[in-house]
């Protein structure tokens, strides 16, 4: 005879909840926190000079992308920073989500053409890169974190391409 497991009154694992307290989580906010520091020192140091390199329309694009580099890194920062909190005791999952309000946690591209992207720095094309990565990676866990669990799951909405192919049968017959 097997014995029995009661269930009664447990609630569900957060399999979001292991992983953001996790060793994965630690690496996460060890590479996100390196990348701020590997950006800052570019931007400080060799990202000048290389900026001065470019001729006006690439060192506005410049001046974008690293702009939005920087404003990336900190909400990035903020939130891995949030979460650490948590994961320490310091703040409860319910206190980290009133104070994440504060952070603009939101998917930004870059800001540059993709013809004027790839006529900027190495470096600064490497970074840009590596924090939309991460971005994307936290913006995952953010919403498996935080996402209400008694909320009905939304249906997809509508693709863009799919409505203009809708509206080109319904033009063409």
């Amino acid at each position: 005879m097997s014995p029995s497991i009661d269930l009664e009154g447990s609630a569900p694992v957060s399999f979001a909840q292991r992983l953001a307290a996790s060793e994965a989580f630690k690496t996460l906010f060890d590479e996100g926190m390196n990348l701020v520091e590997e950006a800052a020192a570019y931007l400080d140091g060799a990202g000048r000079e290389q900026a001065k390199a470019l001729g006006r329309n690439d060192s506005l694009a410049y001046a974008a992308e690293s702009m939005r580099l920087t404003t990336r890194l900190m909400q990035l920062a903020s939130w891995l920073l949030l979460q650490r909190a948590v994961n320490e005791g310091e703040l409860t999952l319910d206190q980290a989500a009133s104070e994440k309000r504060k952070v603009k946690l939101s998917c930004q591209d870059q800001a540059a053409a993709p013809e004027v992207f790839a006529r900027l720095p190495q470096d600064l094309r490497h970074l840009v890169c590596e924090s939309l990565r991460l971005q994307a990676r936290i913006i995952h866990l953010d919403q498996l974190l935080y996402l209400d669990p008694g909320a009905p799951f939304a249906a997809p909405a509508v693709s863009p391409v799919q409505q203009q192919l809708d509206r080109l049968r319904a033009a063409f017959g």
